[in-house]
Parts: structure tokens; sequence; C-alpha cells
């Protein structure tokens, strides 16, 4: 670490949520001037998920307005690159099949130094997994504070990643290390939190939640007869729509299940499941088993932000019975198209939602998500009057969450300014003190060659290149 940076762990014993004592500066998203924002994470496109969102809008508006940028991620095979600010990529191991993603290999030298060399002025990291051990160590080379968004219910993935209950609590305590080790942690909800607590994370955070990156209101009509035409849609028959990744842990089996409940009492209706995923095959083969193959479509994962977009207007209803979402910014989508939810009573996703008001509330099981999709289908009227509230209270533009998120990356640089301070010792440190050393004494190395190398040039072949 450099000299006159030290670590720390500070020991809090509340949680709050980022409100308007820290946003008091920078108010409307002005720039970090001459400040430099190092985001890392596990997932980037072409990898969809919340997160790998999440990366790639705090990295293109905080550009936009003014403050520098580079993303840290794993690589993917034949990936190129184009976007408008720089991305350094380090290698990986295909684990798609066993995590969902690739996991990144964070120990190679050269990513690491050209992460160094871009002089963050603060290290936000948005994993506690792979991404946190190369925020660590860029952490030890340069004695930036390191920010951690904790995003996603890592339980449940290492859970279903790992059979052995005592590689899973090692799996855990080494996650919550992570978690313990950044100077300051944020989560997407309070549900997020209170799942970190089960990790046996005892320290304070901030909750930051994220935005949408779709305008608030409806496509043009013709873009909604467009979907129609392709896929057979009838305008008389109501819509479902699912969007995420198809794994059974997000209630699918629930919307199925559910789904056939209705069709037995003769509900005529379309239900679109958008999304890629480890299940899907699993989940196309139970919707046959159902016979809902007239009635459910897998168009599969939609890029093409606009495209999206006309699916959430197009529907009447938007079902998410999913307990491992965090924040779910696909509700935040649907309320921004002015598409209402039925989400799950007591879930992270259900956060701010009033049933009957802004969205709808169900128990985790088929029956109760037949019995509002039943309840609704009779009420047109009341359901589009849910689905504006839900556009009115829920929606969040991504520009207005990284404003305020700027807004605390400026009070974190200024605060530590001077260095972090000391902390009592993590298990791990020890490590990446020495990964730290390890790279910046070869970094040292390689500068004091090339620097011996062009002497040596310039002592024996003092004309070369000077007539040409």
């Amino acid at each position: 670490m450099p000299q006159g940076a030290a670590r720390r762990r500070t020991s809090f014993r509340c949680r709050r949520t980022f409100g308007a004592a820290e946003n008091r500066k920078k108010k409307g998203g002005a720039p970090l001037e001459n400040k430099r924002i190092c985001l890392l994470n596990d997932s980037f496109p072409p990898q969809l998920d919340g997160v790998a969102n999440a990366i790639v809008n705090y990295a293109s508006i905080l550009q936009k307005t003014g403050t520098e940028v580079t993303v840290g991620i794993p690589e993917y095979p034949g990936v190129e690159d184009r976007y408008p600010f720089p991305v350094v990529r380090y290698p990986s191991i295909n684990t798609t099949e066993w995590l969902g993603y690739r996991a990144g290999y964070p120990f190679t030298m050269e990513p690491v130094q050209a992460l160094r060399n871009f002089r963050p002025d603060l290290i936000h990291c948005h994993c506690p997994v792979m991404s946190m051990v190369m925020a660590r160590t860029l952490r030890e080379l340069t004695g930036k504070p390191i920010v951690l968004t904790y995003h996603t219910k890592f339980d449940i993935d290492v859970g279903r990643a790992v059979r052995s209950e005592f590689l899973q609590k090692e799996a855990l305590r080494m996650l919550c290390n992570n978690i313990e080790a950044a100077d300051e942690v944020w989560t997407v909800s309070r549900g997020a939190g209170e799942n970190m607590r089960k990790l046996g994370y005892q320290g304070d955070y901030l909750i930051m939640e994220n935005g949408v990156d779709f305008p608030k209101g409806r496509v043009p009509d013709s873009e909604l007869r467009k979907l129609d035409d392709e896929y057979g849609l009838d305008p008389k028959k109501p819509l479902f729509l699912f969007v995420g990744r198809m794994m059974w842990y997000k209630g699918i089996r629930i919307i199925l299940d559910a789904l056939k409940m209705q069709k037995e009492k003769g509900l005529a209706f379309t239900a679109v499941f958008v999304g890629s995923g480890l299940n899907l095959e699993e989940i196309v083969a139970y919707r046959d088993s159902l016979c809902l193959q007239a009635e459910c479509l897998f168009p599969g994962a939609v890029q093409d932000r606009e495209l999206l977009r006309a699916w959430y207007c197009r529907a009447d209803l938007f079902l998410f019975p999913s307990t491992f979402d965090t924040n779910g910014i696909v509700v935040r989508e649907a309320a921004a198209c002015g598409l209402p939810s039925a989400l799950v009573r007591g879930s992270c996703a259900a956060e701010g939602i009033t049933d009957g008001e802004n969205g709808l509330l169900v128990e985790e099981n088929a029956e109760s998500l037949a019995a509002v999709i039943g309840e609704v289908c009779g009420h047109p009227d009341a359901l589009r009057r849910i689905g504006e509230n839900a556009a009115t209270q829920l929606y969040i533009s991504w520009e207005d969450a990284v404003a305020r998120a700027a807004n605390r990356y400026e009070y974190l640089i200024e605060k530590f300014q001077g260095g972090i301070p000391e902390r009592p010792a993590l298990k791990f440190d020890g490590m990446f003190s020495a990964l730290g050393g390890l790279i910046g004494g070869m970094s040292k190395v390689r500068e004091e060659s090339a620097r011996l190398r062009m002497r040596y040039r310039e002592h024996h072949f003092p004309f070369r290149g000077r007539y040409l």
C-alpha cells in the first residue's frame, strides 16, 4: 500500500437509507470534476442480468456527466467492447453451467496494473466474490477506498452451486469477509441488507436503489401492433409477462401452475417469458407437460431495450413471484411503462408496494397468484389505474440513482483524502498485502528494465531515427 495510506474496518450499529443530508452537494448530477471511479463486477454484457445492467448505466452516466470511469470485468471469448468508457477485462474460467456466468481470475498482473495506472480516486465493487478480490488488491496498490454494493442473495447462489454443507459455510464465510473488508457498504434494498445479516455481516450499510433506463411512458401503438403481427397475438386476450433469467428460483413454476389453473377455469390468455438461463429447457418441458404450449411463449433474451420496452407496454400484468431478487429492476421497468406487477408479499421486489394501489401482492403459491389473475382480468380499468400509480410512485431513473451515488462518492473521496485509517485486521488481509506488494514490486522491476533498455539504445545507437 502507498505510504501514508492505511486500512480500516469501522464497526457500525445502525443501518439507514441514503438521503438528503448526504445529497446536499452537486444536486442534479453535476460531474465529479477531475475524479476517477473504477467500477468492478463479476458480470457484464454479453452476460445479461440486473447487475450487469447497473454497471453499464453507472459507467455511461458518470462518463457522460464528466467523471472519468474505467470498468474491470472478467473476459468473455470473442467479445469486442464498444463503450464510451474504457473496459479492462481479466482472465476468466468458464463456469456458466455451474454458476450461470464466467468466474474471473483476477490475479494476472497486466489487468491489475492497467486498473492501477488509471489512478482511481474510489473503487466501487458490485459483487463480493472475485471482483472484490480485485478491489482489495487494487486498494493495496492505490490506497483508495472501496465501496461495495450488495445486489444478490448469495446464500441462495452458493447453496445451488455447492452441495457440501462444509464448503457452503466456508464460501459464505469468505463472502462475509469480503463484505467486511469494504470501506462502505451499500445495498439496493432493505431486504438485501437483511440477507447480508444472515451471512454474518454486522456492519452499517446504506440503501442505494437502482434505477431504470427506460423513459417514463408508453411506446407508439404501431410498435405494439408489430409484436401482435410477429407473434400472432390476439389483442382481445389478456397478456401476462415475465422478464428475467430462466431459473426456477425466480418463481416461474408458480407462474406456470397458476396459468394452468386459470386455463382449466376457461380463461383465454397469452403469457410471454422473456429471458434465457440455465433452467430454460426444463421450464419449457414443464410448460409442455401442463399443455400450455399455445398460451406460453418463450421469445428468448431481448437485448434491444426498445423492443423489451414494447413487451412491457403490450402486457396487461407483470408476473414476478420471486423471493430471490433483492431489488427487482424489472418491476420498475414495468412501472415505467405503466404496467402493474403481481409480487410476493414481503419479498424484496415488493418493497414500496401497497396492495391494490401501485401493485398486487400474493402469497408464495400458485393458488394465490391464480386468484389474483382471475380477479384482475375482470377489472381492466382498475388494473390500468394501478399501473399509472406504479409509474408515479415506483419509477426511478438511472440518472437520478447515479447522481445520488456520485454525491456519496464525493463525500467519501473527501473523507479518505488523507488515507484510509487503521482498522482491526481481517482474515486474508495478509494475502492481499503480499499480492499488492508483489505486483507493485514487479511493476517497478519492469519500469526499471524499460528505463535501462532505453538508456542502452540511446548510448549505443545515438543516431537511430534522427534523420528519418
